[in-house]
């Protein structure tokens, strides 16, 4: 990728390509990995007692965000003029512009040096990481290997204290997480069971990578201390995206904030080196969004991201109990929606209510049904939907009675909790809530059909 704007660390005459002052950033940077970052993998995990320095993870310790911007410019990362790090809270930071920007501009440049990727890491441990790896391919998480690497990464980084070239990206990251991986199980008695499932799903995968940790040459101080491994675990979650089969996290990049509505997209060139377009004009005073994921449907972000898109169109229409039919049709969870603010329901929720209530009833009928919507035929399809409609309707109201009903006492105990032993309730209350607004429209427009 070729910049071709104005940045702040770039004069006119030099946009075309990087400045002299850039390489020899690079190049002292490249340096540094050479001493610290490349060294032998026998090198890189340690038995010996950890460093002074290491980040404080105390959960009232501070993010030293404006740091590790100017950390981030003096390695050559680069940024559009009048884009900036924001805060109305001092706890979560997200990119904003103080100009416009027109559609197309790369607002933001990190050098492959910078960026932390599984690939690299990799090469990195060599083949230290085999035995911890193994394990996860027995627990059936091949998938979750990637990311494995960027969490070993980012522990041995930690190990090293200020000693790590990137110690203060790290300092920067917040210390409390909001993931499924940081919920305990009183938090999954307070969740519907979508959300419970997703959030449980990430605390297994923290276990099962706590466990493969131990099968590592790593410093023992470290793969035995639970907030240290949970912390590495939840910023290799949350900082990073899936690129091509690959994990990597570039830091600055890491905190452009999700949007339902995106004025930006993050990519990768050949060699590593990640750059951030914008996908619309920008107007000054408005952030840069990317996305993490599925806009329409909220849960899975609450689950590995610790947030609630409350801008979020729609919700899983939560009918888990009907999971088996959603697979036999061909959908997944993305399919089966609620819309929150019209309370509408997408098509092939009636499909799944049907095909449910038809297998319970008459088994002959749920596989003409199931014949018809492998053959697509939309003629025959509609004639069993307006045939069986009372009874899909039936099964529905029953469904989005029951779930108000489980709302209601799901929030109850969680407002019962301590938020000092619980402090993830006004979230899961909040994502209670969200639902419940939906369901309740949908009630509304399931009654008057």
């Amino acid at each position: 990728c070729k910049i071709s704007i104005q940045f702040s660390l770039i004069t006119p005459t030099q946009s075309s390509s990087k400045p002299a002052t850039l390489l020899c950033i690079n190049m002292k940077f490249n340096l540094s990995l050479v001493a610290v970052c490349l060294a032998k993998s026998a090198a890189a995990f340690s038995s010996q007692a950890l460093p002074p320095g290491v980040v404080n993870l105390s959960s009232s310790a501070q993010r030293d965000v404006f740091t590790m911007a100017d950390w981030a410019a003096s390695f050559g990362v680069q940024q559009a003029e009048g884009l900036q790090l924001t805060s109305y809270d001092g706890q979560d930071y997200f990119a904003a512009t103080q100009q416009d920007i027109p559609a197309g501009t790369c607002v933001m440049y990190v050098p492959s040096d910078v960026v932390l990727s599984s690939s690299l890491a990799a090469q990195e441990f060599g083949g230290a990481l085999g035995d911890a790896e193994n394990q996860l391919s027995m627990a059936g998480l091949q998938e979750k290997i990637p990311l494995f690497r960027l969490f070993m990464k980012i522990l041995v980084e930690y190990g090293k204290g200020e000693a790590s070239p990137w110690y203060t990206w790290l300092n920067s990251l917040p210390r409390i997480y909001n993931t499924g991986a940081s919920m305990t199980y009183a938090c999954f008695d307070c969740l519907p069971p979508y959300a419970a499932w997703l959030a449980l799903t990430e605390r297994q995968n923290f276990v099962n990578f706590q466990k493969a940790s131990k099968y590592a040459p790593m410093n023992e101080e470290i793969v035995s201390n639970v907030t240290i491994l949970k912390w590495a675990y939840n910023v290799a979650l949350t900082r990073s995206i899936d690129w091509y089969g690959e994990r990597y996290i570039a830091p600055m990049v890491d905190m452009f904030n999700h949007g339902t509505e995106t004025e930006a997209e993050i990519s990768y060139d050949e060699n590593g080196n990640c750059m951030v377009y914008a996908t619309t004009d920008v107007y000054a005073g408005s952030p840069l969004r990317v996305s993490y994921g599925d806009p329409t449907n909220p849960t899975p972000l609450f689950a590995s991201y610790g947030f609630l898109d409350e801008t979020s169109p729609a919700t899983f229409c939560k009918v888990m109990h009907m999971k088996d039919e959603m697979e036999e049709l061909g959908y997944t969870f993305a399919d089966l929606l609620f819309y929150k603010d019209t309370g509408d329901i997408s098509p092939q929720v009636y499909d799944v209510a049907l095909y449910y209530v038809l297998k319970k009833s008459d088994p002959s009928l749920a596989d003409g049904f199931y014949q018809t919507m492998m053959s697509g035929d939309e003629a025959a399809k509609s004639q069993y939907h307006e045939q069986y409609w009372q009874y899909t309707k039936e099964e529905m109201q029953k469904h989005v009675d029951g779930t108000l009903r489980d709302l209601d006492k799901w929030s109850t105990k969680a407002n019962g909790y301590d938020l000092n032993t619980h402090p993830r309730v006004p979230l899961i209350l909040a994502h209670n809530d969200f639902v419940k607004e939906t369901f309740l429209n949908v009630k509304n427009n399931l009654d008057y059909m």
